[in-house]
Protein backbone atom coordinates (compact mmCIF):
# COMPACT_ATOMS: atom_id res chain seq x y z
CA UNK A 1 0.00 0.00 0.00
CA UNK A 2 2.69 2.31 0.99
CA UNK A 3 4.32 2.23 -2.77
CA UNK A 4 0.69 2.65 -4.03
CA UNK A 5 0.67 5.70 -2.30
CA UNK A 6 3.84 7.16 -3.15
CA UNK A 7 2.82 6.51 -6.88
CA UNK A 8 0.12 8.48 -6.87
CA UNK A 9 2.29 11.26 -5.19
CA UNK A 10 4.28 11.15 -8.30
CA UNK A 11 1.38 11.54 -10.26
CA UNK A 12 -0.43 14.12 -8.86
CA UNK A 13 2.81 16.27 -8.60
CA UNK A 14 3.46 15.42 -12.59
CA UNK A 15 0.05 17.39 -13.08
CA UNK A 16 0.21 20.02 -11.30
CA UNK A 17 4.24 20.72 -13.62
CA UNK A 18 1.99 19.86 -16.46
CA UNK A 19 -0.62 22.36 -15.43
CA UNK A 20 1.51 25.29 -14.75
CA UNK A 21 3.78 24.92 -17.83
CA UNK A 22 0.54 25.39 -20.14
CA UNK A 23 -0.38 28.26 -18.07
CA UNK A 24 2.88 30.31 -19.11
CA UNK A 25 3.00 32.92 -22.11
CA UNK A 26 3.81 31.56 -25.39
CA UNK A 27 6.79 32.35 -26.34
CA UNK A 28 7.22 35.03 -29.07
CA UNK A 29 7.41 33.78 -33.06
CA UNK A 30 11.01 33.86 -34.44
CA UNK A 31 11.47 36.40 -36.59
CA UNK A 32 11.29 36.08 -40.28
CA UNK A 33 14.72 36.51 -42.03
CA UNK A 34 15.35 39.89 -43.57
CA UNK A 35 16.03 40.59 -47.20
CA UNK A 36 19.28 42.50 -48.30
CA UNK A 37 17.86 46.04 -47.85
CA UNK A 38 15.81 45.29 -44.60
CA UNK A 39 18.93 44.09 -42.77
CA UNK A 40 20.85 47.35 -44.09
CA UNK A 41 17.85 49.42 -42.25
CA UNK A 42 17.35 47.25 -38.51
CA UNK A 43 21.23 47.16 -38.20
CA UNK A 44 22.30 49.61 -34.92
CA UNK A 45 20.66 52.81 -36.47
CA UNK A 46 22.08 55.95 -35.21
CA UNK A 47 19.58 58.33 -32.67
CA UNK A 48 17.15 60.94 -35.35
CA UNK A 49 19.48 63.93 -36.34
CA UNK A 50 18.52 67.26 -36.27
CA UNK A 51 18.25 68.62 -39.89
CA UNK A 52 20.92 70.32 -41.04
CA UNK A 53 20.38 74.39 -40.76
CA UNK A 54 21.17 75.91 -44.67
CA UNK A 55 23.87 77.86 -45.17
CA UNK A 56 23.17 81.28 -45.65
CA UNK A 57 23.89 82.78 -49.26
CA UNK A 58 26.66 84.86 -49.92
CA UNK A 59 25.55 88.42 -50.38
CA UNK A 60 26.26 89.68 -53.77
CA UNK A 61 27.80 93.59 -54.17
CA UNK A 62 25.10 96.22 -54.73
CA UNK A 63 25.38 99.11 -57.10
CA UNK A 64 23.05 101.08 -58.17
CA UNK A 65 23.20 102.74 -61.60
CA UNK A 66 21.98 106.57 -61.64
CA UNK A 67 21.54 107.51 -65.43
CA UNK A 68 20.45 110.88 -66.32
CA UNK A 69 16.95 110.29 -67.96
CA UNK A 70 15.47 107.31 -69.34
CA UNK A 71 13.41 109.08 -72.14
CA UNK A 72 15.94 108.48 -75.10
CA UNK A 73 16.90 105.13 -76.83
CA UNK A 74 20.96 105.39 -75.20
CA UNK A 75 19.69 105.33 -71.70
CA UNK A 76 18.12 102.22 -72.73
CA UNK A 77 21.30 100.89 -74.46
CA UNK A 78 23.59 102.00 -71.60
CA UNK A 79 21.27 99.84 -69.28
CA UNK A 80 22.06 96.38 -71.11
CA UNK A 81 25.49 96.94 -70.94
CA UNK A 82 25.22 97.33 -67.31
CA UNK A 83 22.95 94.70 -66.58
CA UNK A 84 25.57 92.88 -68.91
CA UNK A 85 28.16 93.38 -66.79
CA UNK A 86 26.47 92.81 -63.46
CA UNK A 87 25.28 89.46 -64.86
CA UNK A 88 29.47 88.56 -65.81
CA UNK A 89 30.19 89.93 -62.74
CA UNK A 90 27.60 88.16 -60.33
CA UNK A 91 26.30 91.66 -58.89
CA UNK A 92 23.10 93.30 -58.23
CA UNK A 93 22.47 96.62 -59.96
CA UNK A 94 19.85 99.03 -60.01
CA UNK A 95 19.03 101.26 -63.03
CA UNK A 96 17.19 104.36 -62.70
CA UNK A 97 16.98 107.98 -63.96
CA UNK A 98 14.63 111.11 -64.11
CA UNK A 99 11.73 110.74 -66.97
CA UNK A 100 13.84 114.31 -68.35
CA UNK A 101 17.54 115.59 -68.46
CA UNK A 102 16.01 118.80 -66.97
CA UNK A 103 14.84 117.00 -63.33
CA UNK A 104 18.25 117.78 -61.31
CA UNK A 105 16.12 117.78 -58.14
CA UNK A 106 14.93 114.07 -59.15
CA UNK A 107 18.26 112.68 -59.75
CA UNK A 108 19.49 113.93 -56.50
CA UNK A 109 16.83 112.46 -54.74
CA UNK A 110 17.91 109.20 -56.64
CA UNK A 111 20.98 109.59 -55.04
CA UNK A 112 20.13 110.25 -51.88
CA UNK A 113 17.73 106.99 -52.10
CA UNK A 114 20.79 104.90 -53.51
CA UNK A 115 22.92 105.97 -49.85
CA UNK A 116 20.52 105.29 -48.02
CA UNK A 117 20.74 101.67 -49.16
CA UNK A 118 24.54 101.51 -47.61
CA UNK A 119 25.50 100.09 -51.76
CA UNK A 120 29.16 98.82 -51.98
CA UNK A 121 29.60 101.14 -54.85
CA UNK A 122 27.53 104.07 -57.29
CA UNK A 123 27.97 104.38 -60.72
CA UNK A 124 26.59 108.24 -61.51
CA UNK A 125 25.77 110.34 -64.30
CA UNK A 126 25.36 113.55 -63.31
CA UNK A 127 22.74 116.00 -64.61
CA UNK A 128 24.39 118.65 -62.80
CA UNK A 129 28.37 118.57 -62.61
CA UNK A 130 28.04 120.52 -59.16
CA UNK A 131 24.62 119.61 -57.41
CA UNK A 132 25.48 116.18 -56.29
CA UNK A 133 29.04 116.85 -55.06
CA UNK A 134 28.07 117.19 -51.38
CA UNK A 135 26.27 113.80 -51.42
CA UNK A 136 28.95 112.33 -53.65
CA UNK A 137 31.22 113.65 -50.67
CA UNK A 138 29.56 111.86 -47.86
CA UNK A 139 29.44 109.04 -50.12
CA UNK A 140 33.54 109.11 -50.12
CA UNK A 141 33.51 109.99 -46.12
CA UNK A 142 31.40 106.48 -45.80
CA UNK A 143 33.88 104.29 -48.52
CA UNK A 144 31.99 103.66 -50.73
CA UNK A 145 33.40 104.45 -54.37
CA UNK A 146 31.93 106.68 -56.95
CA UNK A 147 32.26 106.03 -61.07
CA UNK A 148 30.70 108.49 -63.07
CA UNK A 149 29.50 107.60 -66.86
CA UNK A 150 28.86 109.24 -69.85
CA UNK A 151 28.41 112.82 -67.80
CA UNK A 152 31.33 113.55 -65.14
CA UNK A 153 31.66 115.99 -62.04
CA UNK A 154 33.57 118.47 -61.53
CA UNK A 155 35.75 116.93 -58.58
CA UNK A 156 38.17 114.42 -58.16
CA UNK A 157 36.00 112.10 -55.38
CA UNK A 158 34.63 109.50 -58.87
CA UNK A 159 37.29 107.01 -58.83
CA UNK A 160 37.13 106.84 -62.70
CA UNK A 161 34.69 107.91 -65.81
CA UNK A 162 33.44 105.74 -68.33
CA UNK A 163 32.66 107.96 -71.17
CA UNK A 164 33.31 109.41 -74.62
CA UNK A 165 35.51 112.06 -75.54
CA UNK A 166 32.79 114.80 -76.60
CA UNK A 167 35.59 117.57 -77.23
CA UNK A 168 37.17 115.33 -79.56
CA UNK A 169 33.59 114.12 -80.78
CA UNK A 170 32.01 117.29 -81.27
CA UNK A 171 35.06 118.96 -82.74
CA UNK A 172 34.77 115.64 -85.59
CA UNK A 173 30.99 117.15 -86.44
CA UNK A 174 32.37 120.48 -85.90
CA UNK A 175 34.79 119.44 -89.26
CA UNK A 176 31.73 117.46 -90.64
CA UNK A 177 29.97 120.41 -90.53
CA UNK A 178 32.65 123.03 -92.64
CA UNK A 179 32.64 119.98 -95.45
CA UNK A 180 29.05 119.99 -96.50
CA UNK A 181 28.22 123.04 -96.46
CA UNK A 182 31.11 124.43 -98.21
CA UNK A 183 33.37 126.13 -95.24
CA UNK A 184 31.20 129.56 -94.91
CA UNK A 185 27.64 130.62 -93.93
CA UNK A 186 25.40 130.27 -90.85
CA UNK A 187 25.12 127.44 -88.36
CA UNK A 188 22.94 126.85 -85.43
CA UNK A 189 23.52 124.89 -82.08
CA UNK A 190 21.28 123.01 -80.47
CA UNK A 191 22.71 121.22 -76.97
CA UNK A 192 20.39 119.24 -74.48
CA UNK A 193 21.98 121.39 -71.50
CA UNK A 194 24.70 124.15 -69.70
CA UNK A 195 25.30 122.38 -66.24
CA UNK A 196 25.84 118.48 -67.65
CA UNK A 197 29.77 117.98 -68.19
CA UNK A 198 28.20 116.24 -71.77
CA UNK A 199 26.47 119.46 -72.67
CA UNK A 200 29.21 121.78 -71.92
CA UNK A 201 31.74 119.49 -73.17
CA UNK A 202 29.85 119.17 -77.06
CA UNK A 203 28.87 122.54 -77.58
CA UNK A 204 32.53 123.78 -76.70
CA UNK A 205 33.75 121.37 -78.73
CA UNK A 206 31.75 122.25 -81.83
CA UNK A 207 31.69 125.62 -80.95
CA UNK A 208 35.51 126.27 -80.70
CA UNK A 209 36.41 123.88 -83.41
CA UNK A 210 34.04 126.33 -85.66
CA UNK A 211 35.43 129.17 -84.08
CA UNK A 212 39.24 128.44 -84.59
CA UNK A 213 39.15 126.63 -87.90
CA UNK A 214 36.78 127.73 -90.27
CA UNK A 215 36.67 131.92 -89.82
CA UNK A 216 34.16 132.05 -92.52
CA UNK A 217 31.27 130.30 -90.68
CA UNK A 218 29.20 132.50 -88.34
CA UNK A 219 27.36 130.28 -85.03
CA UNK A 220 23.83 132.65 -85.07
CA UNK A 221 22.42 130.86 -82.06
CA UNK A 222 23.43 128.37 -79.15
CA UNK A 223 19.75 126.99 -77.19
CA UNK A 224 19.23 124.77 -74.80
CA UNK A 225 15.96 122.09 -75.31
CA UNK A 226 17.16 120.15 -72.51
CA UNK A 227 16.54 117.14 -74.52
CA UNK A 228 13.50 117.17 -74.71
CA UNK A 229 11.75 116.89 -78.11
CA UNK A 230 8.81 118.98 -78.57
CA UNK A 231 10.63 121.95 -76.52
CA UNK A 232 13.58 121.38 -79.15
CA UNK A 233 11.44 121.59 -81.78
CA UNK A 234 10.14 124.73 -81.05
CA UNK A 235 13.44 126.49 -80.60
CA UNK A 236 14.29 124.98 -83.78
CA UNK A 237 11.68 126.59 -85.59
CA UNK A 238 12.26 129.90 -83.85
CA UNK A 239 15.97 129.76 -85.36
CA UNK A 240 14.87 128.73 -88.68
CA UNK A 241 12.63 131.58 -89.01
CA UNK A 242 15.21 134.46 -87.98
CA UNK A 243 17.68 133.03 -90.18
CA UNK A 244 16.09 131.87 -93.51
CA UNK A 245 19.71 131.87 -94.70
CA UNK A 246 20.81 129.52 -92.10
CA UNK A 247 22.63 126.50 -94.00
CA UNK A 248 23.20 124.01 -91.11
CA UNK A 249 22.15 122.94 -87.85
CA UNK A 250 24.14 120.43 -85.29
CA UNK A 251 21.75 118.75 -82.38
CA UNK A 252 24.29 117.50 -79.52
CA UNK A 253 22.12 114.98 -78.31
CA UNK A 254 19.22 112.60 -79.08
CA UNK A 255 16.85 114.65 -78.29
CA UNK A 256 18.01 118.01 -79.36
CA UNK A 257 18.99 116.16 -82.95
CA UNK A 258 15.59 115.03 -83.26
CA UNK A 259 14.38 118.60 -82.36
CA UNK A 260 16.35 120.34 -85.08
CA UNK A 261 14.70 117.20 -87.46
CA UNK A 262 11.22 118.13 -86.83
CA UNK A 263 11.60 121.87 -87.29
CA UNK A 264 13.01 121.25 -90.73
CA UNK A 265 10.62 119.23 -91.95
CA UNK A 266 8.34 120.99 -90.41
CA UNK A 267 8.85 123.75 -92.19
CA UNK A 268 9.72 122.41 -95.51
CA UNK A 269 13.57 122.79 -95.15
CA UNK A 270 14.65 119.01 -96.17
CA UNK A 271 18.16 119.40 -98.29
CA UNK A 272 18.51 122.96 -97.44
CA UNK A 273 20.03 122.80 -94.03
CA UNK A 274 22.49 120.46 -93.16
CA UNK A 275 21.39 118.98 -90.01
CA UNK A 276 24.06 117.00 -88.21
CA UNK A 277 23.42 114.79 -85.28
CA UNK A 278 24.81 113.35 -82.23
CA UNK A 279 23.36 109.70 -80.66
CA UNK A 280 21.39 107.63 -82.81
CA UNK A 281 17.99 105.83 -82.54
CA UNK A 282 15.15 104.79 -85.05
CA UNK A 283 14.33 108.20 -85.92
CA UNK A 284 17.94 109.86 -86.52
CA UNK A 285 18.69 106.50 -88.59
CA UNK A 286 16.06 106.76 -90.82
CA UNK A 287 16.86 110.23 -90.93
CA UNK A 288 20.51 109.62 -92.11
CA UNK A 289 19.10 106.69 -94.58
CA UNK A 290 16.73 109.32 -96.18
CA UNK A 291 18.82 112.38 -96.70
CA UNK A 292 17.32 114.43 -93.76
CA UNK A 293 20.13 114.08 -91.70
CA UNK A 294 23.41 113.88 -93.10
CA UNK A 295 25.21 112.21 -90.27
CA UNK A 296 25.73 111.80 -86.71
CA UNK A 297 28.51 110.79 -84.19
CA UNK A 298 27.63 107.83 -82.42
CA UNK A 299 28.78 106.23 -78.64
CA UNK A 300 29.10 103.34 -77.68
CA UNK A 301 26.51 103.29 -75.00
CA UNK A 302 26.88 99.78 -74.25
CA UNK A 303 29.90 99.69 -73.64
CA UNK A 304 29.32 102.87 -71.32
CA UNK A 305 27.03 100.63 -69.45
CA UNK A 306 29.68 97.84 -69.43
CA UNK A 307 32.82 100.05 -68.09
CA UNK A 308 31.46 101.68 -65.27
CA UNK A 309 29.41 98.63 -63.98
CA UNK A 310 33.13 96.98 -64.57
CA UNK A 311 34.96 99.70 -62.99
CA UNK A 312 32.55 99.80 -60.24
CA UNK A 313 33.65 95.72 -59.62
CA UNK A 314 37.04 96.58 -60.14
CA UNK A 315 36.99 99.43 -57.02
CA UNK A 316 34.96 97.00 -54.53
CA UNK A 317 37.90 94.55 -54.89
CA UNK A 318 40.68 97.11 -54.23
CA UNK A 319 41.73 96.63 -57.76
CA UNK A 320 43.41 99.62 -59.61
CA UNK A 321 40.92 101.71 -61.91
CA UNK A 322 41.47 103.74 -64.93
CA UNK A 323 40.74 107.56 -64.13
CA UNK A 324 39.07 108.00 -67.51
CA UNK A 325 37.59 104.92 -69.48
CA UNK A 326 37.77 106.37 -73.16
CA UNK A 327 34.50 104.28 -74.86
CA UNK A 328 35.72 105.71 -78.15
CA UNK A 329 32.89 107.87 -80.97
CA UNK A 330 32.44 107.34 -84.66
CA UNK A 331 30.61 109.66 -87.53
CA UNK A 332 28.18 107.64 -89.38
CA UNK A 333 26.19 108.30 -92.48
CA UNK A 334 24.31 106.32 -95.18
CA UNK A 335 27.78 105.20 -96.64
CA UNK A 336 28.88 103.57 -93.42
CA UNK A 337 25.81 103.20 -90.81
CA UNK A 338 25.30 99.13 -91.86
CA UNK A 339 29.19 98.28 -92.04
CA UNK A 340 30.07 95.80 -89.58
CA UNK A 341 32.24 98.23 -87.70
CA UNK A 342 29.17 100.66 -87.03
CA UNK A 343 25.91 99.08 -87.21
CA UNK A 344 26.53 97.26 -83.79
CA UNK A 345 26.51 101.14 -82.04
CA UNK A 346 23.84 102.31 -83.47
CA UNK A 347 20.38 101.71 -81.10
CA UNK A 348 16.65 101.67 -82.13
Amino acid sequence: MSNQRGLGLLLWLAVIVALVAGCAAPAAPAPAPATAGEAVATEAAPAEAAPAEAAPAEKRPYIPVISKGFQHQFWQAVKLGAEQAAADYNVDITFEGPATEAEVDKQIEMLEAALAKNPDAICFAALDTRAAIPLLEEAHARGIPIVGFDSGVDSDIPVATAATDNIAAAALAADKMAELIGGSGKVAVLVHDQTSRTGIDRRDGFVNRIREAYPDIEIVNIDYGGGDHLRSTDLAKAVIQANPDLKGYFGANEGSAIGVLNAVTELGREGEIVVIGYDAGKQQKDAVRSGVMAGAITQNPIGIGYKCVEAAVKAINGEEVEPVIDTGFFWYDASNMDSPEIAPLLYD
